[in-house]
Order: C-alpha cells, then structure tokens, then sequence
C-alpha cells in the first residue's frame, strides 16, 4: 500500500473514533478506500487508455465519413478513405511500445483488410448487388476472427470469443449504417453511429486493460 493510500486509511480511522462509527461502519468504510484506490490508474495507465480510446473512436469518425463520401459520391472520398486507412496503422503502431514492431504491422495490415472489405460492401450496396454483399459478408467475419485471433494469440487477457463478439458487433453497427445511409434514414444512421462510437471505447478498454495485466512492469 502505498503512503498515499495508507494515509486515506489512517484518515478513515480517525473519522471512525471521532464520530464513534461502529467497528463494522468503519471496516466498511476501510474496504470502500481500498476498492477505490486499486480501481485508480496510474498516470501511464490513464495515458494508455487515452490513447487507445483516441485510435478507436477515430476508426468509428473516419470509418462514417467514408461511407458518407462514397454513398453521396463526394470529391473528398479518396482523401477520407487515406485517413481511414492511416488510421488502421495508428492501431497498430499503439501496440508495438509492448508487443513489437512486426505484431504492430501485422495488426495494421489485418486492419486494412477490414476497411478495404468494408469499401467493396459500401459499392456493392449501393449498387444494389446483393450477392457480392453477402459473399463480401462473409469475407468480413472471416478477417474479424482473423483479428481476434491475432490478438489473442498476442495477449493471455484477450480471449478469442469476446473479442470475436464485440468485432462482430462492430460489423453489424457498421452494416446498420450503410443501409441507413442508403435509405436517408439519417436519424437511425446517427444512432447506429454513437452506438458504434460506445462500443469502440468499450473495446479500447479491453485492450487497455489486458496491456496494463500482461505488462504491468511498464506501468
């Protein structure tokens, strides 16, 4: 415990006599101040989740951008889609600090691919080809447990099935959007879009915290 926390206890104690707390209130009130101070982060721990949510809710922005410019055939559409993709490098290069510059590469190229079939929907959508869709659906998956393999062969804390899910979530938030879009349903567009901004930060989290598990020596 550090001098921090020892001092919030030796507070509490002193509260307890001073305002004749029961032995019971106070030990509650101890487990309360411990709780509290594991549950807080360090500053290295708080610049990691920062960034980590920064990438992700990035890959969120950028990923709607795109499939904005490209349904409405905008002059920005390959100016958005380079951001996009840089983006997809950002993610990777956030890992290489603890798993390596080839792992951080590897990620980004996997990241890549899920953008890129994620273009080739936005077009066949909108041409209205629905089996090109459906065979590019399937790609999709297949590259999200690509994914979620890579990452939890990466890290013990990042087990397959939960990251296979919230990828799978990702899509089908990301597939809401497009169709939205098409249809001018711009209503159900933005909330489809805030919720896939909340469930990036979710996973940003995940990743966060398994870092933080597997590598608490830099933190």
């Amino acid at each position: 415990m550090n001098v921090k926390n020892k001092w919030l206890l030796a507070l509490f104690v002193t509260a307890a006599f001073v305002f004749n707390l029961t032995p019971a209130a106070a030990a509650m009130e101890t487990k309360a101040v411990e709780k509290k101070a594991a549950a807080c982060l360090s500053p290295k721990m708080a610049q990691l989740q920062a960034d980590m949510q920064k990438v992700w809710i990035d890959h969120t922005i950028w990923t709607r951008s795109y499939i904005v410019s490209a349904i409405s055939n905008r002059q920005d559409q390959q100016d958005v889609l380079d951001r996009l993709l840089r983006n997809q490098q950002d993610i990777g290069d956030g890992i290489k600090p603890y798993f390596g510059e080839a792992a951080g590469n590897q990620l980004a190229a996997l990241l890549r691919e899920h953008i890129q079939i994620a273009g080739k929907i936005v077009g066949a959508a909108k041409a209205g080809n629905q089996a090109d869709v459906k065979r590019l659906e399937a790609d999709w998956h297949r590259n999200a447990d690509d994914i979620a393999k890579f990452l939890g062969d990466a890290n013990p804390n990042w087990a397959f099935k939960p990251l296979q899910d919230m990828l799978y979530m990702h899509l089908q938030l990301i597939t809401e959007i497009v169709l939205d879009c098409l249809k001018g349903n711009w209503k159900a567009d933005i909330e489809a879009t805030d919720k896939n901004e909340i469930h990036m930060i979710h996973l940003a989290d995940m990743l966060t915290k398994g870092i933080i598990q597997q590598f608490p020596e830099k933190f």
